[in-house]
């Protein structure tokens, strides 16, 4: 059975690290409050753990699995469906995984042969699922798409400049596999620019618009958001 020590220690690390990771994602509060959560319960945890009476051994382990397997499933929806996080599910699935393996070692010696066979693939399955999570989260990306939602929103904002406004935003969403969203880009960053008034940067996106296909390869409505959102804006 893992100690409350290393509970204490392991939930202030992968808050930590989700923290950190959050701040280069374009929606950073959906891993900042997360990572919240799970370093309030290593506050929690030091403070049982100065307590008279000592805490139920598998609780910490109960509670990894709960907050992992919610952080897994909200985590998942942000990477695949709102495509706004990538970061949450991975490191959701190391509590997961870390939980899971533990509550199943705690009576291991004790387990019937098939006890044990059960446990043993649903750990490997857990782990599996884990490893995809690594996978696309981390080695694949941000896609950037993502990228895009961001840019706009900082735009509704009015941050423009610096590493979170929208110009650094859209430059991060390009995305070879989809060039209609290059297009996208290209287009908000010449409006971007236009309304700062930088006229070699406009020049230069109004090139790459039309490389892309041009105003007519966009939805009006898109130009129009841009637009109607730049007017709101001082510069």
């Amino acid at each position: 059975m893992i100690s409350l020590n290393f509970w204490i220690f392991f939930y202030f690390f992968i808050g930590g690290v989700i923290l950190y990771y959050s701040k280069f994602q374009p929606f950073p509060e959906i891993g900042g409050r997360y990572s919240f959560l799970i370093i309030f319960l290593g506050i929690i945890y030091a403070i049982a753990g100065t307590a008279p009476r000592e805490t139920i051994e598998e609780f910490p382990a109960l509670v990894s699995v709960f907050i992992g397997s919610f952080g897994v499933i909200f985590g998942v929806r942000h990477m695949v469906i709102t495509k706004q996080d990538v970061i949450l599910a991975p490191f959701a699935g190391i509590l997961l995984c870390i939980g899971t393996i533990d509550l199943f070692t705690v009576d291991w010696v004790n387990s019937t042969m098939n006890e044990q066979i059960m446990s043993f693939i649903i750990a490997s399955i857990i782990v599996m699922l884990e490893i995809y999570l690594a996978f696309r989260g981390l080695v694949v990306g941000v896609p950037g798409i993502s990228w895009s939602k961001s840019g706009l929103r900082q735009i509704k904002r009015g941050l423009i400049y610096g590493k979170n406004g929208a110009i650094e935003h859209f430059n991060k969403s390009w995305d070879m596999n989809d060039p209609w969203l290059n297009t996208m880009s290209h287009a908000a960053l010449l409006l971007i620019y236009e309304k700062i008034g930088n006229e070699e940067k406009t020049e230069e996106h109004l090139l790459g618009l039309e490389k892309e296909g041009g105003w007519e390869a966009l939805d009006e409505s898109w130009t129009e958001v841009i637009k109607n959102s730049l007017k709101e804006i001082s510069v």
